[in-house]
C-alpha cells in the first residue's frame, strides 16, 4: 500500500502528470480507471474489494447455518432481511452523522464495530452457542455497521478524487462489489462445504483488517468548523428539506425508486428462474448469478464511453428499456444459453443506472449535505427493491415466474416513460463550493447563538415593467432560501408604493441564520445577481435583521433602554451581502 495516503494530487497536478506521460486530459477523462491514479482511492478500492468478498462469503455461511439449525423457510429468508433492514431504518441518521463529523473516523468506527461483531459471531459458532435468533441478532448488528458506514464511505469519494472523476469513482466502486458478487457466493459455498460456516465467519472477520489499516493511515484535509454542529434531528430535518427543495435530486430519487422496484426482479426471482424455467439446481443458479455479475462488470467498463456520447437522461432511459428487454429474454428462455445473455444485459444496465444515480446525487449536493442526500437516495433505492421483491415474488406465486418477469418488464418501461416528465439533470460539475461573500453582521443588541427567532426583511425597488421577471426570479430565490433553512418565506408588496417590495423570512436562532447564509453556493450566485440587477434603487437593497421578543419577557429597564445608533437598520455597502 502507498506510504503517502495523505497526499492527494490536485486536479492541476494530476493533469500535469498525465501530460508528461503523453496522455491528453480529454483522453484521460474517458478512461474508467482514472480514479485509481489517486493513491488513497486505489488503496481503499482494493481493501473494499477484499471486504466485499468477505461479506458475501459470510452471507453464504449465515444462510447455510440458518438452514442447518432451523427448519423454517421464513427464518432463512430473515437472514437477508436482517442485514438490509438497518439500511432502511438508519441511513438518514447515518448520513446526518457523516455530514457533521469526521467521515474517516465514522468509517473506522463502523468497520471496527463490524469486525467486533464478526469475531463474536465466529466465536459463538465455534463454541456451538448459535441459535436462530442469536444468528439474526449478529447479522442485524452487521447490517447496522453497514448502514453507518455507507453514507460516510460514499460521500468521502469526493474527498479522495477530483469532482470531475466522481462518476468514474462511483462506477469503480460498483465494479468492486460486482466482482466480489460474481465469484464470492460460489467460493463461499465451497468454503462452507469444505470447512463449515465457522470458516466463512472467520474469513469475513479478517476481511475488515485491510480496510481498517488503510483508513487509519489516511490523513484527509481537515476543515475547521466555525459553527457548532447541528443536533441529530435538526441535521436529519435539514437533509430532508434540502432534498425536498432540490428538483434535480428529487428526480434522481424518483427514478431510482422506479428502477429499484422493477430491476430487482432479476435477482429476486433468479432462484425460481434456475429451478422452474431452466429446470436446474444450485450450480445453475450460481452460473446465472455469475452471468449477471459479469454483465455488471462489463457495464462499468462501458460507462465512461457511454457518458461521453449520451446525455444522463438518454443513458438512464436506455438502461430501463434494455433491462426490460433482458428480462423478457429471461422470461421466454428455457435454456441456460439463452438466459445468460439476457442476464448479462440486465447486469450491465444495473451498474450503469445505479452508478449514474449515485454520481448525479453527489454532483448535485454540496459537501455539507452530501451524506444525507446519498442516504435518502439509498433509502429510496432500497425501498423500491424491497417493495419490488415482495411484489414480483407475490406475482410469481399467483401467476408463475415467467408472468412475474413479464410484468416487471412493463414496470421498467413505465419507469423509462417517467423521464418524459422527470428528466435527470446533466452529469455536470456544478460549483457547489460556499459563495463566501456573506459576513456575519455586527449587532448592537446583546444576543447569543441560540437567541431567536430572527426575522429578516429585504427591501427592493422594482419598476413596473420588471415585475414579471422579478416574480420569476424570486420564485427561485424562495426555493434556495427554504432549501438552506429559512422559514415562513413570504414576498410582500407595499400598498402605497407599488414599486416597493419586501422579502421576509425567519430563522429559529441566530446561529441557524448564520448557518443558512454560509450554505449559499457559487452556483446560487446567479440568482442573487439577477435579483440585484432588477433592483432599481440608488442604493443596494436594504436589509433589516430583527429578533422577536415577547412583551411579557421584557424587564422595565430593558423596555425603556434606548438602542445604540448602530442598531438602526441601514443599507449594506456590499450588495452581495444582502440577506
Amino acid at each position: 500500500m502507498p506510504d503517502d495516503l495523505h497526499a492527494q494530487p490536485t486536479a492541476d497536478v494530476a493533469e500535469a502528470e498525465l501530460a508528461s506521460e503523453g496522455i491528453a486530459p480529454s483522453e484521460n477523462r474517458s478512461s474508467p480507471f482514472v480514479p485509481l491514479r489517486q493513491p488513497i482511492f486505489r488503496a481503499v478500492w482494493f481493501a473494499s474489494l477484499a471486504s466485499n468478498f468477505g461479506g458475501l462469503v459470510q452471507a453464504v455461511g449465515a444462510s447455510w447455518m440458518m438452514a442447518s439449525i432451523s427448519p423454517s423457510a421464513e427464518m432463512v429468508a430473515l437472514v437477508q432481511a436482517s442485514t438490509t433492514l438497518p439500511v432502511m431504518l438508519f441511513s438518514l441518521a447515518a448520513g446526518a452523522i457523516s455530514d457533521n463529523y469526521d467521515r474517516r473516523r465514522i468509517m473506522l468506527t463502523a468497520q471496527g464495530f463490524m469486525l467486533t461483531v464478526s469475531v463474536g459471531l465466529a466465536a459463538c459458532a465455534w463454541l456451538g452457542l448459535i441459535t436462530p435468533w442469536l444468528l439474526l441478532s449478529f447479522t442485524f448488528l452487521i447490517g447496522c455497521g453497514t448502514a453507518l458506514n455507507n453514507p460516510a464511505w460514499q460521500s468521502s469519494v469526493g474527498d479522495m478524487v477530483p469532482r470531475r472523476d466522481v462518476p468514474a469513482a462511483v462506477t469503480l466502486n460498483s465494479v468492486a462489489f460486482n466482482i466480489a458478487r460474481s465469484v464470492g457466493p460460489a467460493i463461499g459455498g465451497a468454503i462452507v462445504a469444505a470447512a463449515g460456516a465457522v470458516a466463512a465467519f472467520v474469513i469475513n472477520a479478517f476481511s475488515y483488517i485491510g480496510l481498517i489499516t488503510v483508513l487509519a493511515r489516511w490523513q484527509p484535509p481537515r476543515i475547521e468548523r466555525v459553527l457548532p454542529r447541528e443536533t441529530l434531528f435538526i441535521a436529519m430535518g435539514a437533509g430532508v428539506r434540502y432534498v425536498a427543495m432540490s428538483p434535480n435530486i428529487r428526480a434522481v430519487i424518483l427514478r431510482a425508486f422506479a428502477f429499484g422496484f422493477g430491476a430487482i426482479v432479476g435477482l429476486a426471482l433468479l432462484p425460481l428462474v434456475a429451478r422452474d424455467l431452466i429446470r436446474g439446481g444450485p450450480l445453475t443458479y450460481g452460473i446465472l448469478l455469475g452471468g449477471f455479475g459479469a454483465g455488471a462488470v462489463a457495464g462499468a467498463f462501458m460507462s465512461a464511453r457511454l457518458r461521453r456520447v449520451m446525455s444522463t437522461e438518454a443513458l438512464v432511459r436506455s438502461t430501463f428499456i434494455a433491462y426490460a428487454v433482458g428480462i423478457l429474454v429471461v422470461a421466454s428462455s428455457r435454456t441456460i444459453w439463452m438466459t445468460m445473455p439476457g442476464l448479462f444485459i440486465c447486469g450491465a444496465c444495473w451498474v450503469l443506472a445505479l452508478s449514474t444515480f449515485n454520481a448525479t446525487v453527489q454532483l448535485s449536493a454540496p459537501r455539507w449535505v452530501v451524506g444525507r442526500a446519498l442516504a435518502i437516495y439509498q433509502m429510496a433505492t432500497f425501498g423500491g427493491m424491497a417493495l419490488g421483491s415482495w411484489a414480483w415474488g407475490r406475482t410469481a406465486l399467483l401467476f408463475g415466474t415467467d408472468r412475474g418477469l413479464e410484468l416487471s418488464a412493463i414496470a421498467l418501461l413505465i419507469g423509462a416513460a417517467l423521464g418524459l416528465r422527470y428528466r435527470l439533470p446533466p452529469l455536470e460539475e456544478l460549483n457547489l463550493d460556499p459563495l463566501s461573500r456573506w459576513r456575519e453582521p455586527k449587532v448592537a443588541v446583546d444576543i447569543e447563538p441560540r437567541s431567536g427567532p430572527v426575522i429578516v426583511t429585504v427591501e427592493y425597488i422594482i419598476k413596473p415593467e420588471d415585475v414579471v421577471a422579478f416574480l420569476n426570479v424570486m420564485a427561485e430565490r424562495r426555493r434556495i432560501r427554504r432549501r438552506d433553512g429559512a422559514r415562513h418565506w413570504t414576498l410582500l408588496r407595499d400598498l402605497t408604493d407599488p414599486t416597493l417590495w419586501f422579502e421576509r423570512y425567519d430563522s429559529p436562532t441566530w446561529v441557524e441564520y448564520v448557518r443558512q447564509n454560509q450554505r449559499v453556493t457559487q452556483a446560487d450566485a446567479e440568482i442573487g445577481e439577477r435579483v440585484r440587477a432588477l433592483h432599481s434603487g440608488p442604493n443596494p437593497p436594504v436589509v433589516h435583521r430583527m429578533i422577536e421578543r415577547q412583551t411579557a419577557s421584557l424587564t422595565s429597564a430593558a423596555a425603556t433602554a434606548p438602542l445604540a445608533p448602530a442598531a438602526v437598520p441601514k443599507p449594506l455597502g456590499d450588495p452581495s451581502r444582502a440577506g
